[in-house]
């Protein structure tokens, strides 16, 4: 059906009824559509907030913030379920096992730009329900295989390539929550639905080996079963509660814009190493520890994700304390300590130094996380005085984001094959830690030269 400018399906008038007799002419709407549509949104005006527009945008982000949970949960499945299989009766190498971890990162950091643009295409409520229910494909084919010892090595990596489809989720859930959030508190609600986001990795991996041992015996296809009620769930309240904005369009002259600019380059490869690692050593954690550690149970692999996702907030609020720059700098400092902790540990064969080591890297690369994206506005808005060009500097700043967290999940696939590629060449997880610690040295003097170093442009900025 076809809705009125400034009006309102009649599922959401009871929220917008309020804020239309002080609504402008909004623009016609582009084409007939069904669903819950707003016409007019405008949450800098204070009237137009306070008189309902915050309590429409709260209940879009928590239905928000629960799907792309459940996309991250569903993209570090796999993560959980590798070190299993063998349990199951499957026959697997060390690098087949790394394969199957790594490339659900490679399929969602492919698909976060698409999945930016979903969003103004087909409305924010719609494309939450499509992208949650597009995640009972992996969860589906998970259950099927993981009962059959018998699948292939290639069957198994493409049902493991579905599960990309999660990390999709959370480029369009980020994307879609900025359209309805004011400048001035825009920051909190995109770091609070990115932080709930990251939880849904520790969730998937506390919550499988209890899940999978319930009762007599393994069952492994629970990992997959038992998320297709709660992805319904999402999918419902999606449909029900959230709404689609008329004013979200696609601006694909930020996106080109930020490709010009050399910071967004720059800070798509330090995204690498602070989002990246967090997402690639959740990946490979529970590998690890099954192969170095067999004694130790699996139930504690969730520490980690956990105490990295707990830690991305502190990384912005640190940031906006002393500075993203010297923030940054300092993570990949600790990261490197970190690293280093862990060869040591393997030397030694010491499990609490290995927990321990990797628990530090797990938190050094959350709050290097949140101290980075906290960067990217900073970078872009530094010496720009004119209203205008402030206006483009944070469209440009937009498309950093969006650039910068494709990039950046690379890094789950890249530390994954490292750590293969390491063991297969050297029979041992060594040189790939002195690798990562060369790559953290080099990016803290990559933040110093660039934005701290005396002299240099960015320097009496305050990055």
């Amino acid at each position: 059906m076809t809705v009125p400018p400034t009006t309102v399906t009649p599922s959401t008038t009871t929220d917008t009824e309020a804020l239309s007799p002080s609504a402008p002419a909004a623009p016609p709407a582009r084409s007939p559509r069904t669903g819950r549509w707003i016409d007019h949104w405008d949450p800098e005006d204070p009237t137009f907030w306070h008189d309902g527009g915050q309590r429409i945008a709260k209940r879009n982000l928590w239905i928000s913030v629960f799907a792309e949970f459940l996309g991250f949960a569903v993209w570090a499945t796999w993560s959980i379920v590798v070190p299993q299989l063998g349990n199951a009766g499957f026959v697997l190498s060390i690098d087949q096992q790394f394969w199957l971890i790594a490339v659900p990162s490679l399929v969602g950091a492919t698909l976060r730009i698409p999945y930016t643009f979903a969003v103004p295409m087909f409305g924010g409520r719609n494309w939450t329900i499509v992208s949650a229910l597009l995640l009972l494909l992996p969860t589906g084919a998970l259950a099927w295989a993981v009962q059959r010892p018998e699948t292939s090595f290639g069957v198994l990596l493409v049902i493991a390539m579905l599960a990309g489809v999660g990390g999709g989720n959370f480029a369009s859930s980020m994307a879609n929550i900025s359209f309805f959030y004011p400048e001035k508190e825009k920051g909190r609600a995109l770091g609070f639905n990115a932080a709930g986001g990251n939880l849904g990795t520790a969730a998937v991996q506390f919550a499988v080996p209890l899940v999978i041992v319930a009762g007599a015996g393994i069952a492994l296809e629970r990992a997959g079963l038992m998320m297709i009620p709660f992805i319904l769930l999402a999918a419902f309240l999606a449909w029900r509660y959230m709404d689609n904005l008329t004013s979200a369009r696609a601006d694909y002259r930020t996106f080109a814009a930020a490709t010009r600019n050399r910071h967004t380059w720059i800070i798509s490869f330090l995204y690498i190493g602070t989002f990246g690692s967090f997402i690639g050593y959740a990946g490979a954690f529970p590998t690890l520890l099954k192969n170095q550690f067999p004694e130790v149970t699996l139930s504690i692999a969730f520490l980690g994700a956990l105490v990295g996702s707990l830690a991305r907030p502190y990384g912005g609020i640190l940031a906006d304390k002393i500075g993203g720059a010297r923030v940054t700098i300092a993570s990949f400092g600790v990261m490197a300590v970190g690293a280093f902790g862990a060869v040591q540990a393997l030397g030694s064969h010491s499990f609490p130094v290995f927990l321990g080591s990797f628990l530090l890297l797990f938190i050094a690369s959350g709050v290097g996380n949140g101290a980075t994206y906290r960067m990217i506005p900073a970078v872009f808005q530094a010496g720009v005085v004119d209203p205008e060009a402030k206006a483009k500097a944070r469209k440009s700043a937009a498309g950093c984001i969006g650039i910068a967290g494709s990039i950046g999940a690379f890094g789950g696939f890249l530390i994954p094959r490292g750590f293969a590629l390491s063991t297969e060449l050297a029979g041992s997880l060594v040189p790939a830690l002195w690798a990562f610690i060369g790559v953290y040295v080099v990016m803290a003097l990559t933040v110093w030269a660039v934005y701290q170093r005396r002299g240099s442009a960015m320097a009496a900025e305050s990055i």
